[in-house]
């Protein structure tokens, strides 16, 4: 393999961002990637090693501010790392080597790419001499990452990887965030170049210099948001991820307590608004609150903050919300009018556009609107109340309100993809912001194990709680292995029916109870868990939830609670697709 001669035959002298002298020195390819992760702030990044990403890892072991985590299948790494960036806001990196080291990311691109999270992917590849004649190993990661990333690079020369590396996080953090993929050759990672820090800008600068040019929104459409929320009597906010990431959490309380507009959270925007405010109506869409569908149903005007209306809300689109306008905030111009014509397109900033939208609008008192919502909710309750349930075994409910209890509502909670996680988003009562962590967009299936070991890394002394189903969970079951060798502190709810339980909910409803292929096995967890190191627990009784969960609390590192719940077990109201609020399917007395 060819090695470029050297660049430079003396130091030379740069200045970095403090003002101290940075030497410009020659490196390898592997060096600099290792000192631009430093240089970004990076301090924990998952992978697993192979044969074209071998030198980076040679050279990761000269890094002890790099600390790696090893774990058992690619996609977890990517998951692991989704799960520290939505905790943090800062981008989060994974690594693999090329061909299924590099595919096996993918699920977790397109994961993060759905949700807009930050994520930096290193992947190896075969030797620049190798690229296009089917080498072992070779794949065209670019061709197959584009659809679900930000930006994919192909580094061709050592000299340019740096300025590579540092655009990739700028391009995965600024606007609307999203993963950025950084193919690397074998041989580019030996290559030698010359790196001079000062000489690249890290994505904390630019972020900072990028804010300062970021324009208001356009007055004469917040003049036009203004006066339509003056005319709007019966006005609901539909708040999604956007506000999380744009930190606009006081923007968003200030402004729906100037106006008294019933605040709405999507599945992402869940601990986007303490559920404990008297403006908060719950989440919407196809497993959402009746009375909060209604109240959508019924506004005359909703204003949208970082949300793109998903199918899973809106249903049929034609009936959704037939009798309002739209005022719609987003940082992404593409999502104006893609699903729901805006009446009032601001393309911003969340939290720029509301601080700007709240001094425009003057007080205004909808409480006879709030007060009808509050009577459709209390007669859903009321009725609820009249359906009689097996109370033996654990239930969703306690379960929730136990871990809650447990953790005084300070615990993240990243909840998998099913039934389950519609339980979590609808009964966990989200206080502390940024709390609820989930795959949204894509529904992926496996990733709250590994997501909460992210999580974990980012903030350990917070409290953190993977909720899955019995189906999900062993999707990535093999990074238990993971945790127990990093001593990560994860603690684990099971909600086990003995089916893939969202799947079989349909077939209940759309086909007959015709279970096919739904009803799935597991190990015995209090079996499984000691055989890596960990703490299972069993539950079968409802009245020994709270004692669980709380020994959960107590016990060192990880641990893994099966709660054996109801096995036909279902998620009320529901839409069916494509459907409108009218086709709610409800609980009944007789069911």
């Amino acid at each position: 393999m060819a090695i470029a001669a050297k660049i430079v035959q003396r130091p030379e002298m740069a200045q970095d961002a403090t003002g101290k002298a940075e030497e410009a020195r020659e490196l390898t390819g592997s060096q600099i990637i290792c000192e631009v992760l430093i240089r970004e702030g990076v301090e924990v990044l998952f992978g697993y090693p192979g044969g074209t990403i071998m030198p980076f890892y040679d050279a990761l072991t000269s890094y002890p501010a790099l600390h790696h985590v090893l774990v058992r299948h690619e996609q977890a790494a990517a998951h692991a790392a989704d799960g520290l960036a939505r905790a943090t806001g800062r981008a989060g990196v994974c690594v693999a080597t090329s061909g299924p080291g590099a595919t096996n990311l993918i699920t977790g691109l397109a994961t993060a790419f759905m949700d807009s999270v930050p994520l930096v992917a290193i992947t190896g590849q075969v030797g620049r001499p190798l690229i296009g004649r089917d080498a072992f190993q070779e794949i065209d990661v670019l061709g197959v990452s584009q659809p679900i990333t930000k930006h994919s690079y192909l580094v061709r020369n050592a000299s340019e990887l740096a300025g590579i590396l540092h655009e990739a996080f700028q391009v995965a953090r600024s606007g609307r965030p999203g993963p950025v993929l950084v193919d690397i050759p074998k041989d580019v990672q030996f290559e030698k170049a010359v790196y001079q820090p000062a000489k690249y800008q890290s994505s904390d600068a630019y972020l900072e210099e990028q804010a300062k040019k970021t324009p208001q929104p356009a007055s004469a459409l917040i003049s036009r948001a203004a006066e339509l929320l003056a005319e709007s009597k019966q006005p609901v906010i539909l708040a999604g991820h956007g506000v999380i990431l744009s930190n606009a959490y006081t923007e968003l309380k200030a402004f729906a307590e100037k106006t008294e507009i019933p605040v709405i959270t999507s599945l992402l925007g869940q601990s986007a608004f303490s559920e404990d405010h008297p403006l908060f109506i719950g989440m919407p869409g196809m497993h959402g609150a009746a009375h909060t569908n209604r109240a959508i149903d019924a506004s005359d005007l909703i204003v949208a903050v970082g949300m793109r209306f998903d199918d899973r809300i809106t249903g049929d689109v034609s009936t959704f919300s037939p009798h309002s306008k739209l005022i719609h905030i987003d940082i992404d111009a593409s999502e104006m009018h893609k699903v729901k014509v805006a009446t009032v397109p601001i393309v911003a900033d969340a939290k720029v556009a509301l601080a700007a939208l709240t001094e425009a609008v003057p007080q205004s008192n909808r409480r006879t609107w709030l007060h009808e919502i509050r009577q459709w909710e209390d007669a859903g309750r009321i009725r609820t109340q009249q359906i009689v349930h097996d109370e033996s075994l654990p239930d969703p409910v306690s379960i929730l309100k136990a871990i809650r209890e447990a953790t005084d509502g300070e615990a993240i909670v990243v909840s998998d993809v099913g039934q389950h996680q519609m339980w979590t988003a609808r009964y966990y009562n989200w206080t502390r912001p940024n709390s609820h962590i989930t795959s949204g967009g894509l529904g992926t299936m496996g990733f709250s194990l590994p997501a909460a070991m992210g999580v974990k890394m980012a903030l350990p002394d917070v409290p953190v709680w993977a909720v899955a189903g019995d189906g999900c969970i062993q999707m990535n079951i093999q990074e238990l292995a993971t945790l127990a060798q990093e001593g990560v502190a994860v603690k684990v709810a099971i909600m086990n029916n003995g089916y893939l339980g969202m799947v079989r909910q349909w077939q209940q409803f759309f086909h007959s109870r015709n279970y096919s292929e739904t009803p799935i096995t597991g190990p015995d967890y209090t079996k499984l868990a000691p055989a890596y190191g960990l703490t299972g627990i069993r539950v079968t009784r409802r009245d020994e939830v709270a004692a669980a969960v709380k020994q959960a609390m107590e016990t060192e590192g990880t641990v893994i609670i099966d709660f054996v719940i109801e096995s036909e077990a279902n998620v009320y109201p529901m839409i069916p697709a494509g459907k409108s609020v009218h086709q709610m399917i409800e609980e009944t007395v007789e069911e």
